[in-house]
């Protein structure tokens, strides 16, 4: 019965493309069967050793040689991406966040989570619309609270008091940032309300006049 040959290398045999050459090692006169590099900088260019001087040289090759620390902290985190920018996390061209609206969703899988923000998009476009109808002072105020112009009194506390619920510090474990909203929440309430009373109060004088 004829035995299947084994064409696969053993570990320690000389590499099949070594040039017909001796080692490379000053004095030695064995076959050159082993590569090494050159250098941190020409690892594409080789040395070619016996199996002895290879070993040599491999047991004092050091990469890093050379090198300050802080450089060889970049070249460890450079080589961890890949040798590939990167950025911080929230930065870069990454930083774009997941949209549902990027789906494709014919069964309705999101339960219509996309359409009912699209339905919210455009209330907010035409609330942006209809505020520039408002009287200058209330613009800005009304775009803190996302209402639109004409509005009454009943749908600014309405609206103020969802953003209240949403925004309080209490609510929020006393984080900064919705602190700082609820105070802005508040001082446009309070700009609106004030318009609100003296144009009713206006237009009672203007009725029994």
């Amino acid at each position: 019965m004829m035995k299947r040959r084994n064409t696969r290398h053993r570990a320690f045999d000389p590499d099949p493309d070594a040039p017909d050459r001796c080692c490379d090692m000053h004095g030695c006169d064995q076959p050159a069967g082993y590569r090494a590099p050159r250098s941190r900088d020409a690892l594409n260019k080789y040395f070619w050793f016996c199996l002895e001087h290879v070993r040599e040289y491999n047991s004092r090759w050091d990469y890093y040689r050379g090198m300050s620390p802080g450089q060889i902290e970049a070249h460890i985190r450079a080589d961890a991406s890949w040798d590939r920018p990167s950025w911080k996390l929230g930065q870069g061209s990454a930083a774009r966040a997941f949209s549902e609206d990027d789906v494709i969703d014919p069964l309705d899988l999101l339960k219509g989570a996309a359409k009912a923000r699209a339905r919210s998009r455009t209330r907010r476009q035409q609330d942006e619309d209809r505020r520039a109808d408002a009287p200058p002072a209330l613009r800005y105020p009304l775009g803190v609270l996302d209402l639109g112009w004409p509005v009454s009194m009943e749908e600014l506390k309405t609206r103020y008091k969802l953003l209240a619920r949403q925004h309080h510090p209490d609510a929020n474990g006393g984080d900064r940032k919705a602190e700082e909203r609820f105070k802005g929440i508040n001082i446009a309430y309070t700009t609106v309300r004030a318009h609100l009373v003296a144009t009713s109060g206006r237009e009672d004088v203007a009725r029994s006049a």
